[in-house]
């Protein structure tokens, strides 16, 4: 069965995004390509059961098996060594990415307290929107009382617009609630 938001896509924001902007193609029209997730474990890197924690929270949120990020170079400001454990990340494409997203928009946020709308400031210049979750513990899969540690992560939305403008509105249209600027 295809996803809410892919069909959503299809049907919807395709036409939309070839009226605003004059694609002759709908080939031509923006889309999401993939979601990043990415969850930094700061000073627990020596402490394995948090880790491993991090790592089965990632995998509850995002439905698909989180990897171990490790220090590419030493830093000594930040206490870390080359090889070290930085944290975990998922990349979520396809099928399940856009049931990601549509659990993003119709579950996690509306229960984000005091939520006015995401930065529209965030984007990268080169189709890249980025956001920080500040709590893990807006997903329903994730149970307040066996956590550890109330942590956040970052989520980025990677597009092949060529514009920030496209991708603004390419999200806009998907149903990611971005602020006006």
């Amino acid at each position: 069965m295809e996803a809410r938001l892919k069909k959503h896509y299809k049907e919807n924001v395709v036409n939309d995004m070839i009226k605003r902007f004059g694609f002759k193609n709908p080939m031509q029209v923006p889309r999401i390509i993939k979601i990043v997730l990415n969850m930094g474990v700061g000073k627990d890197n020596k402490d394995a059961k948090l880790i491993e924690s991090s790592q089965k929270e990632i995998a509850l949120i995002s439905g698909q098996k989180s990897v171990i990020t490790r220090g590419k170079k030493s830093i000594s400001g930040f206490s870390l060594r080359k090889g070290d454990v930085c944290g975990v990340m998922v990349t979520l494409r396809g099928e399940r990415m856009y049931e990601f997203l549509d659990k993003l928009i119709t579950v996690a946020l509306p229960r984000v307290r005091d939520f006015g709308g995401l930065p529209a400031k965030s984007f990268s210049g080169n189709g890249s929107y980025t956001i920080g979750i500040k709590e893990q513990v807006i997903f329903p899969e994730i149970d307040y009382n066996i956590i550890n540690k109330v942590r956040g992560f970052n989520l980025t939305f990677c597009t092949n617009a060529k514009r920030t403008e496209e991708a603004r509105v390419l999200l806009k249209l998907m149903g990611l609630p971005i602020q006006e600027i």
